[in-house]
């Protein structure tokens, strides 16, 4: 996930920074139908787009760790870790239910633009300047009430039964004692989704790089889309596999 709050550097000339908003859009454009396009073909099409993506954003992954530090053993014992963490985000996305990707990704983009829109509108502190000199306190606020915004529309669509949702869906509790627990789930995926961008941000800061390739236009690279989408991945199949234990 690319910086949630990003905003012109101070005393920037007025539109800094939006220059490139037109080939942000239309690449975001071109992401979400070919997400959609997977997702709307499933099977084996989806697995290997999942695949695809996991691929793209190990190989960027190696590439920042091999910039970021020369010691060899901490190269590999990084390697190791990276292909754990991306290759088992990968593997819950591979196993999941539509309506489970669907809640994933939503969480993503909504805890993104959420966290964009309310740092841009209130600034204020910065959570870790350091690490990620654009994430703020308002912003990380914003992605948590976007993301518990749309969790709870996303029970209320299980617990509707809309197309495309019901089957394959997790049990639902009772609407009345469920909306707070997905409201909070939400809100704390969120979290999880901010500190995956801020694992990613601390990696480039190391390897001095600001995005983690060139692959997509006017977004960086694959590691940059999907950053904060790893960790609640991963926290879903967590909790995929406590239910079901």
């Amino acid at each position: 996930m690319a910086d949630g709050d990003k905003r012109a550097p101070a005393g920037a000339a007025p539109g800094a920074g939006r220059s490139d908003l037109p080939i942000r859009l239309a690449s975001a454009a071109v992401m979400l139908v070919l997400a959609g396009l997977a997702l709307w073909q499933g099977g084996r099409v989806l697995d290997l787009f999942i695949g695809l993506v996991a691929f793209a954003c190990l190989a960027e992954f190696t590439v920042l760790v091999a910039r970021a530090t020369a010691n060899i053993p901490y190269r590999l014992a990084a390697l190791i870790a990276g292909a754990l963490y991306i290759g088992g985000a990968a593997a819950v996305l591979v196993g999941a239910s539509e309506p489970i990707l669907v809640l994933i990704l939503g969480v993503t983009i909504f805890t993104d633009s959420g966290a964009y829109f309310a740092g841009r509108a209130i600034g204020g502190p910065r959570i870790a300047p350091r690490i990620s000199p654009s994430k703020t306190w308002a912003g990380l606020g914003g992605g948590m009430v976007a993301s518990a915004l749309w969790t709870g529309a996303w029970a209320w669509a299980i617990e509707r039964g809309f197309a495309g949702l019901g089957p394959g869906a997790p049990p639902a509790l009772p609407w009345d004692d469920a909306l707070p627990a997905y409201v909070a789930l939400g809100a704390g995926l969120a979290v999880l989704a901010q500190a995956g961008d801020f694992l990613e941000s601390w990696l480039k800061r190391r390897a001095g790089v600001k995005d983690s390739s060139r692959l997509i236009p006017g977004h960086g690279g694959v590691f940059d889309r999907v950053d904060g989408l790893l960790p609640v991945a991963l926290a879903m199949g967590g909790m995929a596999a406590s239910v079901a234990a």
